[in-house]
């Protein structure tokens, strides 16, 4: 197979294409309700379906692949084949950094490769009794919320901003968290309307969109680059028992900034903001999703809720769970990769084909935009019978072995797969635990509305009732 050409590929069938309207084809579709309109693709024309939108002379072919082998494809079996050269990649380069997430080729390989020592299991174990604490302060917290309702939306955002704050910050977290829940929200907003739109006037001319999200990148960038500069320094300055982080007593950033080999040498100080910014828009909005998911879900399934909190209070009693607590609760486990199949924190993953690629019965061109939906493929018929439905029994390790590996990709696959998986894991379990203990969930909003942006987002509220119960998960004044 020739890279970069369609020359002796056998081309299959033709790809089959989704309806839409004359000249603009499914652009309104998608603009309203892009999951809803991948969904509506498969259902009506199989695992591998074009979509164009767009006027012509701008207009944008969509190759979106929904099968679990499809996806194993673009992310693994072939995946020198498939890059993060669209678009929409440019556009979170441009404004949050060539870090690990977007950086390619020989930058990624270098950047993993001085990253990935800091990312091992015994190294984020460390990090679960900086969780703990600023999963207690939400707990302390809710005890004021008005009419003892909380939007768990905002409120697992919040405690996600934190935690991954003080983790890579130590004591400087009180400087950043602000500063960047200000800004992240102008910043993406910004990112989506440029990459979803076919063209872009450029970022230096003066509109009122443009200043606002260059006001919001200088004073992001400016807090970061602060303190990483007061970092190499002094260096361990942030650092310290009370920042409740790793044992030895080191923030993420300090030891990103110690990180260096003979071969990669290390990161200089514009490298080390970029994966800053990263790890903050990667590591916060990602597993805020997960734990707002997982717990509105709860409190809509009474039953499986009652399930999880026993497991808690038999597993831990009133002690503060610990990173060897994750293998001790695996009925929590499973209820947060349920809430992570009906409500990915990726919904939806870019590439783009450098080569044309045969998958199943047809052939993506070279040069394609190429579409992965978690969002499909995690109710797939096929592998998720009833899959709308919340059912954490989906994920006993019987269950997972009857599955193929990528019916379920939350985080990725392949050598691009999520380098903090089990920082998230870690991060999800130890806060739902002490959550569910503390209280019980009744759901106020029963359906929540949601958007594909950088993660998946909730356009509206995801209210709760909360009941506190005491340290047993028992309610209190009984």
């Amino acid at each position: 197979m020739a890279m970069g050409t369609n020359s002796g590929v056998d081309t299959g069938t033709e790809v089959p294409g989704l309806t839409g309207v004359p000249l603009l084809g499914s652009l309104f579709d998608l603009k309203s309700d892009s999951l809803g309109t991948y969904l509506r693709a498969q259902h009506r024309h199989g695992d591998l379906v074009r979509i164009t939108a767009g006027p012509p002379g701008m207009r944008a072919e969509l190759y979106c692949v929904f099968s679990p082998a499809g996806a194993q494809q673009v992310l693994a079996s072939d995946a020198a084949r498939f890059r993060k050269d669209n678009h929409f990649y440019q556009e979170v380069r441009n404004s949050f950094g060539n870090g690990l997430l977007t950086s390619q080729d020989e930058d990624y390989l270098r950047q993993r490769r001085l990253v990935q020592p800091l990312f091992t299991r015994r190294r984020v174990d460390g990090y679960a009794e900086a969780v703990a604490a600023e999963t207690d302060a939400v707990i302390t917290a809710w005890g004021e919320a008005p009419g003892g309702v909380v939007d768990v939306s905002d409120e697992m955002m919040h405690l996600a901003l934190r935690a991954v704050a003080r983790i890579l910050f130590g004591t400087d977290v009180e400087a950043t968290a602000g500063v960047v829940a200000e800004c992240f929200p102008v910043i993406t907003d910004y990112v989506l309307r440029r990459g979803y739109s076919p063209a872009n006037i450029p970022r230096h001319w003066p509109t009122p969109g443009n200043r606002r999200a260059a006001a919001a990148m200088d004073e992001l960038y400016g807090v970061c680059d602060r303190i990483i500069a007061r970092r190499r320094r002094t260096p361990g300055t942030g650092t310290g028992a009370d920042a409740g982080v790793e044992s030895a007593g080191e923030d993420l950033l300090s030891l990103l900034a110690a990180a260096r080999s003979s071969d990669d040498g290390e990161f200089d100080a514009s490298e080390l903001r970029d994966q800053v910014l990263i790890f903050l828009l990667a590591g916060h909005e990602t597993t805020a999703t997960s734990l707002c998911f997982a717990l509105h879900l709860l409190a809509r399934h009474p039953e499986q809720q009652d399930r999880a909190r026993e497991e808690i209070s038999r597993v831990l009693g009133d002690r503060t769970p610990g990173a060897a607590d994750l293998d001790r609760l695996p009925y929590l486990t499973q209820v947060l990769k349920e809430a992570m199949r009906l409500y990915p924190a990726a919904p939806v993953i870019g590439r783009k084909a450098v080569a044309a690629t045969r998958i199943g019965e047809h052939t993506v061109p070279a040069g394609a935009d190429v579409i992965l939906a978690p969002w499909v493929t995690h109710r797939h018929p096929a592998y998720w019978p009833d899959p709308d439905r919340f059912d954490p029994d989906r994920f006993t390790p019987e269950a997972e072995a009857g599955r193929p590996r990528y019916a379920w990709f939350p985080f990725g696959g392949g050598p691009r797969a999520c380098i903090g998986q089990h920082f998230s894991m870690l991060e999800s379990v130890i806060a739902l635990a002490m959550i569910l203990r503390a209280y019980a969930f009744e759901a106020v909003d029963t359906e929540i509305p949601v958007g594909a942006g950088i993660t998946l987002r909730t356009n509206g509220p995801a209210r709760c009732r909360i009941r506190r119960l005491d340290g047993q998960g028992i309610p209190s004044g009984y």
